[in-house]
Formats: structure tokens, sequence, C-alpha cells
């Protein structure tokens, strides 16, 4: 497996190894032959994994001897969950959309885009399982155009790892191993959006804002509660560019920590060497993703190209990317689409671009490729994608397919 830094591992190789290491623990929990549990062993790995789930703080942290509060409040990846991305065909594109995105998932990626919904309503939906199932991704969105100028949204995200076992009281006060004293809990994380979006007087920009909601939960052991904003923008040029640009936790985005462990669990926790979490303030910091579009006719008979290059821009510290600095880091999307009028599309995308170290030290440039496929049947859109969620040396590729579909305004409605 390699190593993506020196100094921290990447959120989504991270990611990999947190939920790999879960299906582990489940395997070995139940599998009740050539096993030997050892009390502390089994008691230690169950409270790492809670710590990993519980507390943002611990994700990918670089390794520094100096800890600042930055670090402590405002971790790197802090709600990364958000940044997945949402619609096959984004994903096929390798997230390259801001620039081009219209319609009902624009509210994810650019809430400027909106203004492009020329319905009364749209909605769209994706389900997606990655690590073999292991998490699962659900999404749901609704857009309205208000009149010719102005729309609003409203987004769902749930992404979660179910059926997590909980060893804490494995063994008994008289050092017996009970299965049955085995639990489970889910680890998941939410988000809704509200966006609203309106053309301006200048011709071809529009603007776009998010409200956020993000709640989190692990099992009964922690929650959180937080709040932040996006603000968009989008332009579209007489000779055919479009470009667009999103600030994402503009004002940074804040989550509110909570704890309620039961004695049972406190005393696991401090026999076992761990400190016991404290509520806390985590905070998001301002990620800016900026992005150039061009379409091109082929031809007479509807055949066309287009590509897109997107610039993600953090601003918490040094990630594995392939533009970096001390405090920022810039990660490159391109994705290019090949399709007839609005018919059918072809999608290719990459994504992921980042130099990785083996254990020889030896140093590779890695990309991770997308693909894609896209049909519309009147105001019917259904789009699949294959795609990775995180490194392709380490992750497993993922089926994903989203549904989206334009309503008219029903007859009987009110004006």
């Amino acid at each position: 497996m390699n190593k993506t830094s020196n100094y921290y591992i990447h959120h989504k190789e991270y990611n990999f190894l947190q939920k790999t290491l879960l299906k582990e623990v489940k395997i070995k929990l139940f599998m009740k032959t050539s096993i030997a549990f050892d009390m502390a062993s089994v008691k230690q790995g169950i409270v790492v994994i809670l710590i990993c789930l519980c507390s943002s703080s611990v994700l990918a942290q670089p390794a520094s001897p100096q800890e600042n509060l930055t670090s402590t409040i405002a971790p790197k990846y802090s709600n990364e969950f958000l940044a997945i991305g949402v619609g096959a065909d984004a994903l096929g594109l390798g997230n390259a959309v801001v620039a081009q995105t219209g319609g009902v998932m624009s509210g994810y990626w650019n809430p400027a885009g909106l203004t492009k919904v020329d319905k009364w309503l749209e909605a769209g939906a994706m389900h997606a399982e990655y690590f073999a199932g292991i998490a699962k991704y659900d999404y749901i969105g609704l857009a309205h155009s208000i009149d010719e100028k102005s729309s609003v949204g409203f987004t769902a995200i749930r992404f979660a790892v179910d059926d997590i076992p909980n060893t804490t009281q494995l063994i008994d006060n008289n050092g017996n191993i009970d299965y049955d004293r085995i639990s489970t809990f889910t680890a998941a994380d939410y988000g809704f959006i509200f966006s609203y979006a309106r053309k301006l007087p200048v011709e071809g920009l529009s603007l776009g804002g998010n409200v956020k909601v993000i709640h989190r939960r692990v099992g009964d052991f922690a929650r959180s509660w937080g709040f932040g904003l996006d603000a968009g923008a989008q332009y579209e040029s007489k000779k055919g560019w479009k470009f667009g640009g999103v600030l994402r936790d503009a004002t940074s985005t804040f989550n509110a920590w909570m704890f309620t462990l039961n004695n049972e669990t406190k005393e696991v926790f401090l026999n076992t060497g761990n400190a016991l979490p404290e509520n806390g303030l985590e905070l998001t910091l301002p990620r800016l993703i900026l992005g150039a579009y061009r379409k091109f006719d082929i031809g007479e008979k509807g055949l066309y190209a287009a590509g897109e290059l997107d610039l993600t821009v953090t601003t918490d510290g040094q990630r594995n990317t392939l533009l970096q600095t001390g405090l920022i880091s810039a990660d490159p999307h391109l994705g290019v689409s090949f399709g007839f009028k609005n018919y059918v599309s072809l999608r290719a995308g990459l994504s992921n671009v980042q130099y990785v170290s083996d254990f020889d030290d030896t140093r590779s440039l890695n990309v991770q490729p997308n693909v894609g496929i896209g049909l519309n049947i009147k105001n019917f859109y259904l789009d699949y994608a294959f795609t990775d969620i995180g490194d392709a040396s380490v992750a497993l590729y993922s089926h994903i397919i989203s549904l989206r579909i334009k309503l008219d305004k029903p007859n009987n409605a009110a004006p």
C-alpha cells in the first residue's frame, strides 16, 4: 500500500483504512473459533475506532511535534463527506462541473447554476455504496423556479457506516467473553443545504448562496450540530465560454461536538489509557473552487465535444495535492464529454492528481480516472459513473447511478 505523504495520510486513503478496519473487526468478532481474545487488546481496538469516529480532529492530522490552536479547532478534512460529490454526471467528469452545472444538483456544486432551472420543479436522487458496501451515501435534491430570474433549492445528504460493533462490554466483570454483550451502532453524517440563486442585470451573470445545516452522530456516544454558508457565481460570455466559482464554508463552518458516554464506557476508556473526549468546537475552513468550460459543435448533426478544468483551493494547510504550500493547497480536476444533442453523453474525468511515495521512497504521479454515460428521454435523465471515492491505488471503484426529472407546473396548482 502506498504512502501519500511523509507527514500525513490523505483523507480518502485514511477513510478507506478506517472502513477496512471496521470490516475486519466485524469478521473477527463473530468468528468464535480459532480466535484468542485478550481483554486489553479488544477494548483498546474498539476505543481507537470510537475515537476515530467521534472526533474529526484525529483525521489525518499532520505528524508535527508542534500542535497549535488551528490544527486542534480547525483540523484537516473536516466535514469531508460534503466534498465527495453528488450526481453520476459530475462524478464521471471528475467533479469538474462548477462552471457548467445547471439544475437541481447545482444546489450542491454551485448554487448560481440554479438559475438554469427551466421547469416548475426538478428532483434528483442518488444512492452510492463505497468500500464493498460498508459505507452508504444517499442524496436527494429539489429545485423550484420562482420566475425567469430566480430559483430556490434544497439538498439532503447522508453518509453513514451502519452496524459497527461495540465491544466495550464484550468481557464481563468475571473476565468471561460474552457475545451477547456486543451491540452495534451507526456513525452517520447529515447535510441539509438551502439554496437561492438569481440572475443579475449583467447579461450572463448569476449569483447564488447556500445555508448549510450539518448534523453528525456516532451512536449514542457523540453528536454535533453545525452551520455554514456558501457563495457561488457563474458567468457565460457571448463567445460561449462559461466560468464559475464557489466559495464553500465562506465564513468557516462550525460543528459543536457533545459527548455522552455512560459510566461503563468511561471506565473502559480510562482502563485502557485513553483520555475521555471533551465537548468542543470544530471549524471547517473556506475552500475556493474555480472553473472554466467550453462546448464545441462537431459538424451540423448535433454532435459536440466539451471540456471543463477546475481548481480546488483549500486553506487548511498543506495537503498531498499536485500544488501545495504551507498555507494552501490546490487540486486540479479535468472533465471532458462527447455527445449527441441532449440525448446521450459520454464522459471522462481526471481527479486526485498527486505524487505518492512507496515504501522504498520512490515517488510517482498518481491520477484517478473516472468514466460515465448519460441518457435523456424528454424530461427524464439517467446518469451512470464508474468512479472512486479516493486514491485509485487503494480504494475500490464503485458503480454510481443517479436520476433527475423535470416537472411542469400542475394544472391545479395555485398561481
